[in-house]
């Protein structure tokens, strides 16, 4: 059975950094922290979630 990146259930705004966390098995909390890393960085962040909202489907 192969895995598929998709929006978790277990979610704090969408369930996009929890899906990522669940796909590679980390923490879900590593996974916000570093993109809020990068939204504070270089605000590339942002636009990030909105195209990973867009295109990870619902499990």
């Amino acid at each position: 059975m192969s895995k598929r990146l998709s929006r978790s259930n277990n979610k704090m705004l969408a369930g996009v950094c929890a899906g990522i966390g669940e796909y590679f098995g980390i923490d879900a909390t590593i996974v916000r922290l570093l993109w809020a890393l990068f939204t504070f960085l270089g605000g590339a962040g942002i636009i990030a979630y909105i195209i990973a909202l867009i295109v990870m489907p619902n499990k």
